[in-house]
């Protein structure tokens, strides 16, 4: 296998049949050893989280396949840290789309004038780009299609994936007696037709949920939803 590429919580591997591998790290993101999923920086490394990552990963991927709606996802080897997926193109330099039911993390940082801790949001999807360097800046739709990173159909279809996609996480959660507060989703463009897929991972460390008030650390939530 080809090592493409290393991030702060997988590194990317190429294969011989054209597919990608990606292996799970135990790091995950925050500031100063205090997790946060909306921060662009490794903050701490937490023992299981990669292999814990990989398991809520597989299933939401498994819930997300079967409602019909495209991923990258093939499949997972849970005892090496790994995931097999279809190669994919991301827009741009890759954004990230994220989704919030109540204030919190940078939401009620940048509007804390406008709004209270917790605050219910109707589903609101904002959009980031990759860009560690400038701190993941908030881009707009009409930013998007001016610098040719989507079109606004593209940008339709990503809102309205990002939602469908939210309900069933949303949902599972629920199951669970846990609330989705918000969630860091991935899309790329699949296969020859360019379709947009979910790519990347959906665990503990890319969303922030809550059981009775008290947010549920990332492998805490593993074992709540896997158990």
């Amino acid at each position: 296998m080809e090592l493409i590429y290393t991030g702060k919580t997988k590194d990317v591997y190429r294969q011989p049949d054209g597919s990608y591998l990606l292996r799970f790290k135990d790091d995950v993101t925050g500031t100063d050893g205090v997790f946060d999923p909306g921060a662009n920086t490794v903050g701490l490394q937490i023992e299981g989280a990669g292999r814990a990552g990989l398991r809520l990963t597989q299933f939401f991927y498994e819930k997300i396949n079967q409602a019909g709606i495209p991923t990258h996802f093939i499949s997972a080897n849970i005892e090496n840290n790994e995931m097999t997926v279809h190669p994919a193109r991301v827009f741009g330099h890759g954004v990230e789309v994220i989704l919030r039911y109540r204030a919190v993390g940078s939401f009620r940082r940048r509007y804390g004038a406008y709004c209270s801790e917790g605050q219910p949001l109707d589903g609101y999807v904002e959009v980031t780009l990759k860009d560690d360097d400038r701190h993941d800046p908030l881009i707009t739709e009409s930013a998007l299609e001016m610098l040719g990173i989507m079109t606004r159909r593209e940008y339709a279809q990503l809102e309205d994936l990002t939602r469908r996609i939210g309900e069933i996480v949303r949902d599972e959660l629920a199951r669970k007696q846990l609330e989705l507060y918000d969630i860091k989703f991935e899309f790329g463009r699949l296969g020859n037709d360019g379709r947009i897929g979910l790519i990347d991972e959906i665990s503990g460390g890319n969303m922030r949920a809550y059981r009775h008030g008290s947010a549920v650390a990332p492998l805490e939530l593993e074992q709540i939803m896997l158990s």
